[in-house]
């Protein structure tokens, strides 16, 4: 895929009303010839170059690791207080509210049992995948900057992916560079590559969808 094909479609994306609010740059990737049953769901994660649109990050830690966590992340929940989530409503609304949760790894039985049956569901477990489980004493810093920067690429029920690559604030050659990062690593995870991608398509948050040709 051409870069110069992905700016022009940016361009075309950022015309017409303007927005008294900083517009989203959205893109989404509709694949083809790709069966969902037989394959797998897709579930990738892949690091933006340039991001002005940082992740909201929230880590379950035990009190020991209190501190240190606190200094990176948004939000901390410590163990000693996984009792005040015990109202689904309480839950839901935490789920909502970050896009990633970190967890020290002798946590995740109690975060299972007390967050599992929300978080599961939207895919907002401690994914250890995308390193969002440590060992106790971890230095954080590192995996909270790096899981700022990162967009998850996972399909539901139907085969196409789709994420934030940045807002209106960046030019269009960043923006293009973050697009043409995640389809290249799509066409590398995909079992056909590129034959597997059937279109790519941009668009800010309240705008019309522009394909890239």
């Amino acid at each position: 895929m051409e870069k110069t094909k992905i700016v022009e479609a940016i361009k075309k994306a950022r015309e017409g009303e303007k927005r008294k609010f900083t517009q989203s740059v959205d893109l989404v990737v509709n694949f083809m010839n790709y069966d969902l049953k037989r394959e797998g769901k897709v579930e990738e994660f892949v690091k933006l170059t340039h991001n002005d649109k940082p992740k909201k990050i929230c880590a379950f830690v035990g009190p020991e690791m209190a501190t240190e966590a606190k200094k990176v992340c948004d939000e901390v929940i410590i163990s000693t207080d996984f009792g005040k989530y015990i109202k689904p409503r309480v839950v839901r609304k935490l789920g909502r509210q970050y896009d990633y949760f970190i967890a020290q790894a002798d946590m995740m039985p109690q975060i299972a049992k007390t967050f599992g049956k929300f978080f599961a569901p939207i895919g907002k477990l401690p994914n250890p995948k995308n390193g969002q489980i440590f060992p106790p004493k971890a230095n954080l810093a590192p995996v909270v900057a790096r899981l700022k920067d990162t967009v998850k690429l996972n399909t539901g029920k139907a085969p196409t992916v789709s994420c934030i690559v940045g807002t209106e604030k960046l030019d269009d050659e960043k923006l293009a560079e973050n697009v043409l990062l995640i389809v290249d690593h799509l066409e590398h995870k995909l079992p056909q590559g590129r034959n597997n991608i059937s279109s790519v398509i941009v668009k800010t948050s309240m705008g019309k969808p522009q394909k890239v040709e």
